[in-house]
């Protein structure tokens, strides 16, 4: 399309886009982008077709092809009721992140890379409409008291919100995309953990060892700990501590989710996790996942594990296998409570079984780099052993790892918990 063609085409763009917000009597003059109607879709697209032949009729000058035509109605329509420019990205299987910095610049994180789109935003008003209509399916918003707003999304998608005058590129958005529910058996098949690790790790849950999953941001923690809750006995009782909800466990009937609060521009009303922790240990639960320890809440979770609650689950952010011990002990510091190092080292260790550490390579791929078992500590920090490691044998010419989670051969220390729960070792691991 030339340069006079594109001209009339933004043209009818425009006249379509005011007509059709006419019609659905949408107030886009403040901040808040309100509609006061949401009709159907199909039919409003049908509406639209013929609102664009009678502005095609009433021009006889503007002249588009049936092509055109179908794009005009497609982007009016994401205009209007949709989430304009982000359409396209949130319906694209391969796009798992959407960041936007500002109104002029749209980023996606596509099969492990981010590039930057040629997607932008009319302006900074068009994309505050288009956060005020997602945080708005959730019952949320955004404006000049709570500039911050962090959500998940009906389909099962985390967005983040900060905007002006906290953040200087105008509305920032990202949009953390929902994963497609893996199977264990998929997830062994692209190779992000070894069918050896995937049948050990099984047991491990079904015999309540305590496991810790660690990783960097988008690294697969959340997915993994979905993976392990569906080996979970489909009787047990299972309650999630989340401060976003992002976990799904697929198929569980007795579940009960627990989300925090976060406090409002006032310093008011906030729930935090370690309240969460408390209450849910008075709920009977069979099961706890700790959808991430960020504070306080560590010494009630390993505190829990260490007097005899079994089989709780909580990710920590590390980059590295050692991370989330030094972590999990800083963490148990913050409490408020006057610990000695030595007495959280001891809860750690006694309580503790697993440390499964996930990490993101070059190629974009998510992996299980280690799972690892304390032995103590020492003057050096904490003493571990890897039950299985990352063999790392380098690139193909295709730029993907060539990798394999191996077992090391070291025996697990926990194997009482096999016993009392009666759940058999693999073979293959049996002394």
């Amino acid at each position: 399309m030339d340069a006079k063609a594109e001209a009339v085409y933004e043209r009818l763009k425009t006249k379509a886009r005011n007509r059709l917000m006419q019609l659905l009597e949408v107030d886009t003059s403040n901040s808040h982008g309100t509609t006061h109607r949401k009709p159907d879709r199909q039919a409003l697209q049908s509406e639209l077709q013929q609102m664009i032949h009678q502005l095609l009729e009433d021009s006889p000058e503007a002249r588009i092809g049936p092509q055109d035509q179908e794009r005009l109605v497609t982007e009016v329509l994401s205009d209007v009721v949709g989430l304009g420019p982000l359409d396209e990205f949130l319906v694209d299987p391969t796009i798992i992140e959407i960041m936007v910095n500002g109104p002029q610049e749209v980023f996606v994180e596509r099969n492990g890379r981010i590039e930057r789109t040629s997607a932008v935003f009319r302006d900074a008003q068009h994309l505050r409409v288009v956060i005020e209509r997602m945080l708005d399916a959730v019952g949320l918003a955004v404006n000049e008291t709570e500039p911050i707003c962090d959500a998940s999304l009906p389909d099962g998608s985390r967005i983040n919100v900060i905007i002006p005058p906290l953040v200087l590129n105008g509305p920032t958005m990202t949009i953390r995309r929902k994963s497609r529910d893996w199977t264990i058996v998929e997830y062994v098949r692209q190779g992000a953990v070894s069918e050896q690790a995937a049948e050990f790790l099984e047991a491990c849950v079904k015999a309540k060892v305590n496991l810790v999953v660690s990783g960097g941001t988008s690294t697969g923690k959340t997915t993994i700990v979905s993976l392990l809750s569906s080996f979970i006995p489909p009787h047990e009782r299972i309650i999630t501590i989340e401060n976003v909800a992002e976990l799904e466990l697929l198929g569980r009937e007795h579940w009960v989710r627990l989300v925090g609060r976060m406090p409002n521009m006032q310093g008011r009303g906030e729930i935090p996790l370690r309240i969460l922790v408390k209450n849910a240990l008075r709920m009977r639960p069979d099961r706890i996942i700790l959808g991430e320890a960020r504070g306080g809440e560590a010494l009630d979770v390993v505190q829990a594990m260490h007097t005899g609650h079994d089989g709780v689950i909580t990710v920590l952010h590390g980059n590295t296998a050692v991370a989330p011990w030094e972590r999990l002990e800083t963490l148990m510091l913050m409490s408020g409570l006057d610990l000695p190092p030595s007495a959280c080292r001891t809860q750690i260790l006694s309580g503790v079984d697993l440390v499964i550490h996930m990490a993101r390579f070059p190629d974009g791929s998510r992996r299980v780099e280690t799972i690892t078992q304390p032995l103590g500590t020492s003057s050096d920090g904490y003493q571990m052993q890897d039950l299985f490691k990352l063999d790392v044998k380098g690139f193909n010419t295709e730029g993907q790892l060539n990798a394999s989670l191996t077992y090391t051969g070291a025996p697990p220390k926990f194997l009482k918990k096999f016993s009392i729960n009666n759940i058999c070792l693999p073979k293959w691991m049996t002394p």
